[in-house]
């Protein structure tokens, strides 16, 4: 078993402390979309507070494959956060799904209607910077604990209680960091690849290169081999079958990649992490936030907030060792990260009290971004873990 502190030998955070591939070849280079709209074209927007924003225009969200929904808004400190809300209003459960980086709601397209027709209500929150929430565009007002606020102030905004979460990657940093700190407002928690990393103060986990377009290529050139169709990473016992390990530095080159590179787009890096191939219509619709560089600062800054995290996240965690409701842990099989790994899975289930006893799995052919691979499964899981767990 891992100790939860995180150490810089282990940190199963982000995106999916991935690329344990650099070693498949063979594979076409995918090129990055081009942007449809200007830098200079886009309104910029400000703030009482004088943040400077950018807001997606509608008409990049109209006509997505499987993804009816329209948007509703919580105004917070001045700028927009994005939810979804499907599903009987007065139901007496309610569910918060919680998306990572760099994808948006959109993610839980094929969960949002299987919840809403077994008589829940049903609410997705695109973070700050992503979806169809606002874009401040400076990288470095993006903040951890700034994400964490606006959940706590969503919540209370919406009035929300006998919560059921889904969250997975960054979404489950930002989640069970409120969980920790607010569990009366939880019934359950469910995660889905992720984990609350815990550093010690003054710890800064991965120091960034000094080439840093050499560490960029390198990311690049790691995640644009990886097919479409993912192979099999592990054999029937979990056990990588490459035998490789990742790059130390792999995910320093990543913070590196996603802040500077104008390569980057959300659709090269979820379309990676999938096990089964996206459709181009499933692509443009994970790019549809970032129609230009310029909106792409939320995405940009996340990985790099591990960085930030020394000492942050022990309070929360105090928390959460001590949730005794329901915790299930549903796992990508093919995950080729640290983040999915039978130790991260097993971290949680031994750290959470609540997690004794409960149906943990692990699903086979899903990897990291597990809703897009098996999100209609995942659906029924949550359905019946419900079912099995009636609120006290």
């Amino acid at each position: 078993m891992m100790d939860h502190r995180v150490s810089r030998r282990w940190l199963p955070t982000g995106i999916v402390g991935m690329l344990a591939m650099a070693f498949i070849t063979g594979c076409a280079s995918t090129s990055p979309s081009s942007f449809p709209m200007r830098d200079d074209a886009f309104p910029i927007m400000t703030t009482a507070d004088g943040i400077q924003f950018v807001r997606t225009p509608d008409r990049y969200f109209d006509e997505l494959p499987d993804w009816p929904y329209e948007a509703n808004y919580v105004e917070i400190d001045g700028l927009r956060q994005a939810y979804v809300d499907v599903g009987p209003a007065d139901a007496d459960e309610t569910i918060l799904l919680l998306h990572g980086q760099p994808s948006w709601s959109y993610l839980y397209r094929t969960m949002i209607p299987v919840l809403a027709d077994a008589g829940y209500r049903v609410i997705t929150m695109d973070h700050l910077g992503m979806g169809r929430s606002d874009k401040p565009i400076d990288v470095d007002y993006h903040s951890f604990l700034n994400h964490t606020h606006r959940l706590e102030t969503f919540i209370e905004e919406l009035g929300l209680r006998n919560v059921t979460a889904f969250v997975q990657d960054w979404g489950s940093l930002i989640g069970l960091y409120v969980i920790g700190l607010n569990p009366e407002w939880f019934d359950r928690v469910v995660v889905g690849d992720g984990t609350l990393p815990e550093i010690p103060e003054g710890v800064v986990p991965f120091e960034l290169p000094e080439d840093a377009q050499a560490a960029q290529d390198r990311f690049y050139r790691s995640i644009s081999r990886i097919p479409a169709q993912q192979p099999r990473f592990f054999d029937e016992e979990g056990k990588r079958r490459f035998g490789a390990t990742a790059d130390r530095s792999y995910f320093s080159n990543w913070i590196l990649f996603s802040r500077n590179d104008e390569r980057f787009r959300a659709s090269l890096i979820v379309e990676a992490m999938t096990y089964f191939p996206l459709t181009k219509a499933e692509i443009d619709a994970y790019d549809a936030p970032f129609p230009a560089r310029i909106a792409m600062a939320g995405p940009r800054s996340f990985p790099g907030l591990v960085n930030t995290l020394g000492g942050v996240t022990a309070g929360p965690w105090e928390g959460l060792r001590s949730f005794r409701k329901p915790f299930l842990t549903i796992w990508a099989s093919n995950d080729p990260g640290q983040l999915g790994t039978h130790e991260a899975q097993q971290l949680l289930i031994d750290q959470i009290p609540g997690a004794a006893g409960q149906p943990h799995t692990r699903l086979p052919e899903a990897s990291h971004f597990l809703q897009d691979d098996q999100g209609e499964e995942i659906a029924r899981l949550m359905i019946d873990f419900i079912e099995s767990t009636p609120a006290r």
